[in-house]
């Protein structure tokens, strides 16, 4: 039933256009082979190191690094020009550079431990050229904001006597700066680069052999037997199976194609404005990175800055994400009904009994949540999650991986860590700086201070550094800058440690639907040959729900089941809940009946009150929405016997 509007070759086209990590060069020959052997020999390390090498950090972070450098140089191209089929003699030189820096840590292990602080000429040389490979490979991979920040930090770090104010410090020389930022474990190679190493990989990896069972397509297909017969089916439809899509998808956009190629279509052909159609699926897809038990690579970093197992994480985020995704499914039902749109019909639906046989693919990801919940290592998860996959796949015949198909489910997993690499090595160096000057907690300070105190704009302000440096980075290198300033800040005024690194995570995701640069919302608008702007506007709306929930999770923690009772962040869930059904009907101009100007204000009002967290708030926000809908309903009652009488 699902077949894509879309060939292979367009969405890897409109994906690479979007997302800079999917645009790899599409080798041919000899060399073809020889990345993807290092592709898979990649996944193998990763697997090996985690079963039984068991290195020392020291050693398997560069050998990491080692991969990630030499598969990005031969991968991704320097310029966007150029012939993509082909890898350059600097490219392969870049290449061996970055295994030759990554390795010499390895080789000259024990001398350099002993030489900490007092580093030959050549520690030096290799040291500098590191940090140039890393800012480069995040360059071509990630884009040109990370490594600007990452290289204004390294500027900071040098010129600190001559920075003006609060932001003087005594600087550093040359050596100091190559020293801290490679041979030691709070730069290039510290936490950001660990968890990729660990977690993420191998969770990056489960994702890629979920993906060649087919599951991806089964996904599209269980969310149409879900929602497709429901009034506005196709735009539900997008909302599900975006949610399970992002177990498999860290990337919002990979997400928006995989699945828009399928839904997009379908709520056109149904009725639904080609920017909305395209904005449901950007808004869902975004979503999936902060739905558990899967999260976006963020989540892993967030344990580990944190100190809390990935777990826990997981469980604080179920609430919030559940909101999300019922804000977006309340308000495409209200502009269902306010357009008349039917759902699917039965001729458009597929098989209910087949689709149902397929179940048991969903039984890897059901085994994922018991591991964790057994307390066992997010890795070791993670490769039990790896192995179900191949045993449930091989049940049926069309999901059965052949030795082939797990050859190049290795090679994809690898490929698609790639952009994580890049991105916490470069991050590794714009936190090696703020640990060796202490910027962050000066910033912190200064960030309290501009707000004067108040908690309130300084949330604001992290909303929109958030959501600025989203425009420009990933969601893992926005997370790690803003969690190491702005999350300290507001532990300071006493937020939960927890909800404060939630609410830079939550709007280092939301900035892929935020215009002006909203690459989610463009990715979907190509899929709908909508007015991107328009769609990233329409997306942001349609998102209400990832603005507001942050805010009330930092006033209201109990929405993060931190510090509370099952009863209480029940509560909190339900009134929240209710408050996005007056939100939606008021910002689509929808309830029972068409909402006049008064009556969209009033429920906006009383959603707004209601999502408070407050006894006050609740009763005055129940009692706005309460008469608009009585309001609605009347008006509702009154057009049917109106129709009715003159029929």
């Amino acid at each position: 039933m699902s077949t894509p509007t879309m060939n292979q070759q367009e969405m890897d086209k409109l994906i690479a256009q979007y997302d800079k990590e999917s645009a790899v060069r599409q080798l041919a020959g000899p060399m073809k082979w020889i990345t993807f052997c290092l592709l898979v020999l990649f996944s193998l390390y990763q697997l090996s190191s985690t079963l039984f090498l068991m290195l020392p950090p020291q050693i398997h972070r560069p050998i990491h690094l080692a991969f990630g450098l030499c598969l990005v140089y031969l991968l991704y191209a320097g310029r966007t020009k150029g012939d993509k089929k082909k890898v350059g003699i600097i490219n392969i030189i870049l290449s061996l550079l970055g295994v030759a820096v990554s390795m010499y840590w390895v080789f000259d292990y024990e001398g350099l431990v002993i030489r900490t602080g007092n580093y030959t000429t050549m520690d030096m040389i290799v040291g500098g050229m590191a940090i140039v490979l890393v800012l480069e490979a995040a360059r071509r991979v990630v884009g040109i904001p990370i490594t600007m920040i990452a290289t204004l930090f390294l500027l900071y770090t040098y010129l600190g006597p001559y920075m003006p104010g609060f932001l003087e410090h005594r600087g550093s020389d040359f050596a100091r700066i190559i020293g801290h930022s490679y041979y030691t474990l709070e730069g290039i190679l510290g936490t950001p680069l660990a968890v990729s190493s660990t977690f993420i990989f191998l969770f990056v990896l489960f994702g890629a052999f979920l993906e060649k069972t087919g599951v991806g397509e089964y996904f599209n297909d269980l969310s149409l037997v879900v929602a497709g017969r429901r009034i506005g089916g196709p735009a539900k439809v997008a909302v599900f199976s975006s949610a399970l899509q992002g177990t498999i998808s860290g990337s919002s956009v990979a997400n928006v194609v995989t699945s828009g190629a399928f839904t997009i279509p379908m709520m056109k052909r149904l009725g639904y404005r080609s920017e909305f159609a395209a904005a449901v699926e950007a808004s869902s897809s975004t979503g999936g990175q902060i739905m558990p038990p899967v999260m976006g690579a963020a989540a892993f970093l967030m344990a580990e800055f944190i100190g809390v197992p990935y777990l826990e994480i997981a469980k604080s985020a179920v609430l919030p994400a559940i909101l999300f995704f019922v804000g977006i499914w309340i308000m495409t039902h209200f502009e269902a009904k306010r357009l008349g749109l039917r759902g699917l019909t039965k001729e458009e639906m597929p098989n209910k009994k087949e689709v149902l046989k397929k179940i048991y693919l969903l039984l890897p990801i059901l085994i994922i949540i018991t591991a964790l919940m057994m307390d066992i290592s997010p890795e070791y998860s993670a490769i039990i999650g790896i192995v179900s996959t191949v045993v449930v796949g091989a049940f049926r015949k069309e999901t059965r991986m052949s030795v082939v198909d797990i050859l190049q489910a290795l090679a994809s997993g690898a490929r698609m860590a790639l952009g994580v690499v890049a991105a916490t090595a470069c991050a590794g160096i714009i936190v090696g700086t703020i640990t060796l000057t202490g910027i962050g907690l000066k910033l912190a300070n200064g960030l309290i201070d501009l707000a004067g105190g108040q908690l309130f704009l300084t949330l604001f302000f992290t909303m929109i550094a958030s959501l600025i440096l989203g425009m420009g980075t990933p969601t893992t290198a926005n997370y790690i800058i803003t969690s190491t300033i702005a999350a300290p800040a507001l532990v300071q005024l006493g937020v939960p440690v927890i909800a404060a690194h939630m609410f830079t995570f939550y709007f280092g995701i939301v900035a892929d639907i935020t215009p002006p640069v909203a690459l989610a919302a463009f990715a979907a608008s190509g899929i709908a040959k909508s007015k991107p702007m328009q769609t990233g506007v329409e997306s942001t709306r349609l998102s209400i729900a990832a603005f507001m929930a942050p805010y009330i999770f930092v006033v209201s923690p109990a929405l993060l089941l931190i510090d509370t009772t099952f009863t209480e962040s029940l509560w909190v869930m339900l009134t929240s809940i209710l408050g996005m059904i007056g939100v939606g009907a008021g910002l689509i101009g929808f309830w029972m009946a068409k909402l006049n100007v008064v009556e969209r204000i009033l429920a906006i009002a009383g959603g707004v009150l209601a999502v408070i967290p407050g006894f006050e708030t609740d009763i005055a926000g129940f009692i706005l929405l309460a008469a608009v809908f009585t309001l609605s309903y009347f008006k509702s009652r009154k057009q049917k016997q109106h129709i009715q009488t003159t029929m």
